[in-house]
């Protein structure tokens, strides 16, 4: 029986595989990119299809759409994009039923990917939804809808499990990829020689978001906070990774208005490079509250959303906090400002002492957080992944 099962596994992964991929910003496109390059090894002849950005591009992946048009935020600023985006999903829809794939991945964006991921399903294609959506933060009666969706989630944080036991929805919780990808002790000293830097430089980290909107919204009080900060630390040094292209040639323009009267320097160096080069980091609610915390940097957490958003999410968002530090801890271990506390003298009020000395017992519970987040999760996706197209080739 061990012999015949070993067959049939080799049979299955030399055969060529069509797998669709659908990333909607670029958080989703470095986690799809690190279980991809895994699958790749897996079957080598498998071909990769859907929407990605430079990091999913890079391992070969035919994007259909440019990744950026898919990174809106906001419920009330979706609207606005609302007709592109439709006729995004439907072309997407439309392609993967001509031409079936063995299995679909939607990577985050569940707006635009449970819908695909549900007529998909429906059309008989196995489908996997990677990052479970916010049901436990708002609008848990989502998970009928993820239910009908998908064949699997993968899940990046451990307190998601409990909601998808209750309603009986196969689930997974693999890690998170970045919690691997990153040392448990960075290497400060090698990512200031990188940037030129001085071990005695006092240097701020400003990541105001990978959308234009965000950026437009934030960097005005990001860089007059600093501009607070320069006055008692005269030789502070700002460093602000650019998301891509066109966000540098965003930030250099809103610089050129600003004209900051502090040191600025803008680069399309990674962002991780810049949080463990920097003493703090000042930056946008998402994901890089999570990189800011795995690479052991203090942080001040900032967002800005129109009214109508904010008023919205007042009443249908249930956790205390909203940085995923934060959230992770359930207590709060760094500073949250929301709309109007998004105020320069209040940002570098908080940010002052974590330029000034080193919080050790900040950097101790960080640690402790990313060791809970540490499981391999690229390889636990890949073979969450492999497991059902192995059943997939059982079916058949």
């Amino acid at each position: 029986m061990t012999i015949v099962k070993s067959l049939i596994n080799k049979i299955v992964s030399d055969k060529p595989l069509r797998i669709g991929i659908v990333a909607g910003e670029a958080s989703g496109d470095v986690l799809a990119a690190g279980f991809v390059a895994v699958l790749k090894e897996m079957y080598p002849n498998a071909s990769f299809e859907g929407i990605g950005g430079k990091h999913l591009t890079a391992l070969g992946l035919n994007s259909l759409f440019d990744m950026e048009e898919l990174s809106v935020m906001g419920l009330v600023e979706v609207l606005k994009h609302l007709p592109r985006l439709l006729h995004i999903r439907k072309t997407v829809i439309q392609h993967f039923l001509n031409k079936p794939p063995d299995i679909f991945i939607g990577v985050d964006a569940p707006d635009f990917n449970l819908a695909v991921e549900t007529k998909l399903k429906k059309a008989g294609v196995k489908t996997v939804h990677y990052v479970s959506p916010t049901i436990w933060a708002w609008r848990e009666s989502r998970i009928h809808k993820i239910a009908k969706a998908t064949n699997l989630v993968l899940g990046i944080f451990p307190f998601e499990a409990s909601i998808y036991e209750k309603y009986k929805v196969p689930y997974q919780y693999v890690g998170h990829t970045m919690a691997d990808s990153i040392a448990l002790v960075p290497d400060q000293s090698a990512k200031r020689t990188l940037f030129a830097l001085e071990y005695t430089d006092k240097v701020l980290a400003l990541l105001p978001g990978s959308r234009a909107r965000e950026v437009d919204t934030l960097l005005p009080d990001f860089i007059k906070a600093a501009e607070l900060l320069a006055r008692s630390l005269p030789a502070l040094k700002v460093l602000i990774p650019a998301a891509n292209d066109a966000r540098e040639v965003q930030i250099k323009l809103l610089l050129e208005e600003l004209k900051p009267a502090v040191h600025v320097r803008v680069t399309q160096m990674s962002a991780r490079d810049v949080m463990i080069a920097a003493d703090a980091v000042l930056l946008a609610s998402g994901t890089a509250t999570l990189e800011a915390m795995l690479c052991k940097k203090p942080m001040v957490v900032g967002y800005k959303m129109s009214k109508m958003t904010h008023i919205i999410m007042q009443r249908l968002y249930k956790p205390a906090f909203f940085s995923l530090p934060n959230i992770l801890a359930n207590e709060a271990l760094v500073p949250e400002l929301l709309q109007e506390d998004v105020e320069p003298q209040n940002i570098a009020d908080k940010l002052r002492p974590m330029l000034q000395s080193e919080p050790h017992a900040l950097i101790s519970r960080f640690t402790q957080l990313h060791k809970m987040l540490q499981l391999n999760a690229d390889e636990q996706a890949a073979k969450a992944i492999q497991g059902l197209l192995s059943q997939k080739s059982s079916d058949e």
